[in-house]
């Protein structure tokens, strides 16, 4: 896992290129909706998002027309609150990575370069949109929106040095930490931001109109 030696623009914090197995586990094939995660606010079980708008839209969580764009303003809590309360849990930064780029290595989850027929991104659209949109973007395994939309929390704490000592079988992050780890990118982002490789990071208080999330579960 981490970036790729020939990849111009890794970071330190992708750094060093590393090989890493996981056992086996699934992936939530989108980021979680807004009719998703409504479901477990009624049930008392999830707190509802801290704002009801997104970028461009003063009407969003509320809204019926957007049940199937991925709900924004949570934080680290509230999502795994959520995939708590749906059987599943957050996925760690390895199982992200690998269902993102899959085992060949490549800069997006496609084999290829980016443009707006495969991402949400940049200037492509200016706010969230549907889950699921890219069919283009799918990833090896075939999951979708894990470049760009909105970016995703995963269980990991964030440590710049983390993939010096990082285990090669199931690694799941340092045991403490004052960040938590963000993946995949927005539709706020340049692409350099949307390579599978790259670590955003940030407390996990943090909530924005570009962050949210997905599951995971071990079957």
């Amino acid at each position: 896992m981490g970036s790729l030696a020939s990849d111009p623009l890794a970071g330190n914090e992708e750094k060093p290129q590393h090989i890493v197995f996981l056992d086996a586990f699934w992936m939530d094939l989108t980021e979680v909706t807004i009719a998703q995660f409504s479901l477990c606010v009624k049930e008392s079980a999830c707190q509802p998002p801290a704002k009801n708008r997104s970028f461009t839209r003063s009407s969003y969580y509320d809204n019926p027309e957007y049940g199937n764009y991925p709900v924004v303003f949570v934080t680290w809590n509230n999502a795994q609150q959520y995939c708590q309360w749906a059987g599943r849990r957050l996925p760690t930064e390895a199982e992200w990575e690998k269902a993102a780029r899959g085992s060949d290595g490549s800069i997006y989850p496609w084999n290829g370069d980016i443009d707006c027929s495969q991402a949400n991104y940049g200037a492509c659209m200016r706010d969230t949109t549907s889950v699921g949109s890219y069919a283009a973007g799918a990833s090896t395994y075939g999951v979708l929106d894990m470049a760009g939309n909105v970016w995703e929390w995963v269980a990991d704490w964030f440590n710049l040095d983390y993939y010096y000592n990082s285990p090669s079988t199931n690694p799941f992050g340092p045991l403490s930490g004052g960040e938590r780890v963000l993946r995949g990118g927005s539709w706020n982002d340049y692409a350099k931001y949307l390579r599978s490789a790259q670590r955003g990071h940030h407390t996990p208080d943090y909530l924005s109109y570009d962050l949210g999330f997905r599951c995971a579960l071990t079957p």
